[in-house]
């Protein structure tokens, strides 16, 4: 009589098909992925990604509310409360927040002492989760909200770029209505019936003294961002370009290869009042159109574009732009219908002004 017949599960369905995936290709996925708190839970997978996940090139921080410099997590700002006005108490206490709690399980590759590749600490800084990447290229870091507070209906956007210190920043607001969208017209350029001059009124009614509010408080928001992102530069000499943004699209400071090795080769100055860096003295060019149709449906009222570069006198370190970089810069700041309102009030008169450093 025949024994009878063991079964044994077949061996090629307990073969992980992932293990035969080279590493450039596994890497070129996780690049992909980009999420911190997603590479993260990855690298708990297996020991082989959780030693791969620190070489990804490409990373995305997601911030999901910021602390007080001094604070614990009990002191957490709540956003669902109203956004407070006044900008030096909402940005100058930057903290970034929870954002390492999927890297907890994380080891260190050796494994041998079982240390955490991630230290699990009382409150969890982008600064403290990267250090463990060594090869990041490309990082994005989104903030929860925008820091200048505006009233309802107001848009106020702006982009900036930097080095060592400001090199470029343009600034779009107005009130942002709806209209009935004429047949046929994606959009029309404001009339020129008005010569490109600003009315009487905007001297009267508080126009320009608000639109002065609107340029100091989001030099201050983009110069308190750069002096945060110092640690961060400094521990990853692979970076190539840096973006930091808000959830509510507010706000966005861009750094790349030229503005991150500038930013190393000379001293960052910081202001003497507060956490952030030093705005240096710049020249400001206004353009206004009182109404502006824009594609979509939409309109701006009292449609104001403000571009700023530092005054060629100026002595702080960092280079001087041209005038071409900076239309190019203008001209691509803004995505859609505000991209139209950037490039039509480009064509506007032109009001200059002259700023200090602060």
């Amino acid at each position: 009589m025949h024994p009878k017949a063991r079964i044994h599960a077949d061996p090629a369905l307990e073969l992980d098909r992932t293990d035969c995936l080279p590493d450039a290709l596994v890497l070129l996925i996780l690049n992909k992925l980009e999420d911190v708190r997603s590479l993260g839970r990855c690298s708990a997978v297996s020991k082989r990604l959780n030693a791969l996940v620190p070489l990804v090139h490409d990373v995305y921080v997601k911030i999901d509310r910021v602390v007080a410099v001094d604070g614990d997590a009990d002191d957490a700002l709540n956003l669902a409360s109203p956004k407070p006005r006044h900008i030096f108490s909402h940005f100058l206490k930057l903290m970034l927040f929870t954002i390492a709690k999927p890297f907890h399980g994380m080891r260190s590759p050796g494994g041998a002492t079982g240390r955490p590749l991630f230290p699990r600490l009382a409150t969890h800084s982008p600064v403290q989760v990267l250090r463990s990447f060594s090869h990041v290229r490309n990082l994005r870091v989104e903030l929860p909200s925008g820091d200048v507070g505006t009233e309802e209906g107001v848009l106020l956007k702006w982009r900036a770029k930097y080095g060592s210190t400001l090199q470029s920043c343009v600034i779009l607001g107005g009130t942002l209505v709806d209209r009935k969208p004429a047949a046929g017209a994606a959009g029309q350029e404001p009339s020129a019936e008005d010569g490109g001059s600003m009315p009487e009124s905007f001297y009267t009614n508080g126009g320009l003294k608000l639109r002065v509010v609107w340029t100091i408080s989001s030099l201050i928001a983009a110069s308190t961002r750069h002096y945060l992102l110092r640690s961060i530069i400094n521990d990853h000499p692979t970076l190539r370009t840096l973006v930091l943004e808000d959830a509510d699209g507010q706000g966005i400071l861009s750094m790349g290869t030229e503005q991150l090795k500038e930013f190393r080769e000379n001293q960052l100055c910081a202001s003497a009042c507060s956490n952030r860096t030093q705005v240096p003295a710049c020249s400001m060019k206004l353009k206004y159109a009182p109404y502006l149709e824009l594609p979509g449906g939409l309109a701006l009222q009292g449609a104001t574009l403000v571009v700023i570069k530092p005054s060629a006198a100026d002595g702080i370190g960092g280079c001087l732009v041209s005038r071409k970089e900076t239309e190019a810069f203008v001209s691509g700041a803004f995505d859609g219908p505000f991209g139209f309102a950037a490039k039509a009030l480009m064509k506007r008169r032109t009001y200059l002004l002259e700023m200090n450093g602060f």
